[in-house]
């Protein structure tokens, strides 16, 4: 009932008190969250007569003396009472009758908003319906939902220059060493970046060897039993790094590596971030410079040497050769998740909107990603061309399909709306 009454989704017609007087909405209120009426500040005319107040409502009119409502002050400014089903007369405490409205909306208008969003959150609830909406509609909502994403990621970026004191290129890094870890290991490959300062992997970025105890150290992935020469060196470099520095490494239970493919290891992606910052790193500067998609993903190109070219992690060494940090597709979504983010925040901090257009155009050149959130939307019969829009499928369906705010979503909305106006 809110919900009609606050998008104004009543069945067309005139609207008439239980006493047969004309209602004319003229503002409908705003919306109360909390204890009180539901909407406060609405304004009414009832019978020619205008009213400001509040408006409170009820599936039963008789509900308002079982909530008690006749005796609490703050009811006494309620001038409307809008309900379902009007079983009696209601009055304020000081004994006066509100006047009272049945709100006419489509008979099982309950039963298919309920239907609607209390199904499978597995399931996309609006897929049967997304055909009949325009799709002019739909577009311009997944536009706006994915700057909505892009700019929640710049958000972050410069959440973490702040933590740091400022220091971009700090920033820079934790923003890369959480995009390597994904949705799965993306919280604790944040915290391990947060805890080495990029000063001390400077100090030693000329030898690969040093950069790998101070990342597999700090990860807290060399307290094992050493498996073989290489991680036993490592041992001796990391021992010799946290007394000097005295770090104080993470818990390695943190680290999930269940049904993963080996590519995706820590340890592989640890060997990576290691290249990085061979010889220093400085990945900000060459966001900056990035003019296509092409210099984006060259970004990434990085080639593992050494033990990492036979081993996903440490321990028996894996069948063949394998150099090649990244596949395509991972290079791709390090556009997405750490040169667009970072370019955005980049170029609105120093108010460059050259730089700001850049970085969302880069998404229209990325090839959208394919996971479970982007499969719904395809098979319902959305399309989903490039990155911005995946990205936008995704932040609809974690912000607003799988929490069920439909009434919040435009599409929600729409389906709804349409739905309440027909009997």
């Amino acid at each position: 009932m809110q919900y009609v009454w606050r998008h104004r989704l009543w069945l067309a017609g005139d609207l008439r008190s239980i006493d047969g007087e004309p209602v004319t909405v003229i503002d409908t209120g705003q919306l109360n969250r909390d204890a009180g009426p539901d909407f406060f500040n609405a304004k009414v005319m009832i019978g020619g007569k205008f009213w400001c107040g509040n408006v409170e409502m009820h599936i039963r009119a008789s509900d308002w003396y079982r909530h008690g409502h006749q005796e609490d002050a703050a009811y006494a400014s309620v001038i409307l009472h809008v309900v379902q089903n009007s079983d009696c007369r209601v009055t304020r405490p000081d004994g006066s009758i509100i006047p009272q409205l049945v709100l006419p909306c489509a008979d099982d208008f309950a039963e298919k908003y309920s239907r609607f969003i209390n199904n499978p959150a597995s399931e996309l609830c609006c897929a049967p319906h997304l055909h009949t909406l325009p799709p002019v509609m739909v577009r311009s909502w997944l536009d706006a939902l994915a700057f909505e994403r892009l700019y929640a990621k710049a958000e972050a970026v410069r959440t973490r220059v702040d933590r740091n004191a400022g220091h971009w290129e700090q920033a820079v890094f934790i923003t890369m060493a959480r995009a390597l870890g994904a949705g799965i290991n993306g919280d604790v490959f944040e915290r391990l970046a947060a805890s080495l300062p990029l000063r001390l992997l400077h100090k030693h970025s000329d030898s690969l060897a040093s950069l790998e105890a101070f990342l597999f150290g700090q990860a807290g992935l060399l307290d094992c039993s050493a498996p073989d020469g290489y991680v036993e060196h490592l041992q001796r470099e990391w021992d010799f790094l946290r007394n000097k520095f005295s770090l104080t490494p993470l818990d390695s239970v943190s680290w999930r590596m269940a049904r993963m493919r080996p590519q995706s290891f820590p340890h592989r992606r640890l060997a990576l971030l290691a290249a990085m910052c061979l010889n220093g790193f400085d990945l900000l500067q060459r966001i900056l410079d990035c003019q296509t998609e092409e210099d984006a993903r060259r970004l990434f190109e990085v080639e593992l040497v050494g033990y990492w070219t036979t081993h996903f992690s440490f321990g028996r060494p894996s069948p063949g050769s394998n150099s090649v940090a990244l596949s395509r597709s991972t290079v791709d979504m390090l556009v997405i998740n750490v040169v667009i983010p970072v370019m955005l925040a980049y170029g609105e901090w120093m108010g460059d909107e050259a730089l700001m257009a850049r970085a969302t155009s880069l998404g229209e050149f990325i090839p959208p990603e394919r996971n479970r959130y982007t499969t719904q939307f395809v098979a319902a019969g959305v399309s989903c061309s490039n990155a911005l829009m995946s990205q936008a499928m995704v932040q609809l369906h974690t912000h607003y399909c799988s929490v069920r705010k439909c009434l919040q979503c435009r599409i929600g909305h729409r389906v709804l709306a349409t739905q309440s106006i027909h009997r």
